[in-house]
């Protein structure tokens, strides 16, 4: 019994290890701009029992595709990626203290740059029900407010309320 759980351990530690190494080889082809094999260590680091490991390789992912680094990605299926892993950050890991920002990433990205009003409302509500007192709720309260907008309308209503008073 003892014997079984040493080499449990032993298994485990070497697959974490193995997971902190794909991250760093990541970051190295991420600066020599090999975005697409640094995604395939990304992606088997998202497995990892570690949350700060799959929640950094989850985050790197986004990143990649949110700057529409892959070539062969066109612009807007690149945002749906990194909306969809932003979103799996705070999906997956709801106390983590990256499921905030992600939340309202995938909500900013639904809106801005997808045009999924209804969506990203949802997600900037839900932002706002479970992280109220975060530092980008006043965000999420603009963003609410002027969804769907142009930035010329944004302007405009800006410009009336201050007439207004």
């Amino acid at each position: 019994m003892k014997y079984s759980l040493f080499l449990l351990l032993i298994l485990f530690t070497a697959c974490s290890k193995n997971y902190e190494k794909n991250l760093a080889e990541a970051d190295k082809l991420i600066e020599q701009k090999d975005f697409k094999k640094a995604i395939e260590l990304l992606k088997e680091a998202t497995t990892s029992d570690d949350e700060k490991i799959s929640v950094s390789a989850l985050k790197k992912i986004a990143t990649i595709y949110q700057q529409n680094s892959l070539p062969e990605v066109n612009y807007t299926e690149s945002q749906k990626i990194a909306q969809k892993y932003f979103y799996q950050i705070f999906e997956r890991f709801p106390n983590s203290e990256d499921a905030p920002k992600s939340l309202f990433m995938s909500a900013y990205l639904l809106s801005n740059e997808l045009k999924q009003y209804d969506l990203a409302t949802k997600q900037y509500n839900l932002f706002l029900e479970k992280y109220p007192d975060h530092e980008l709720a006043a965000s999420a309260k603009i963003e609410l407010e002027n969804i769907g907008l142009s930035p010329e309308e944004i302007l405009q209503k800006n410009l009336n309320k201050s007439n207004a008073n």
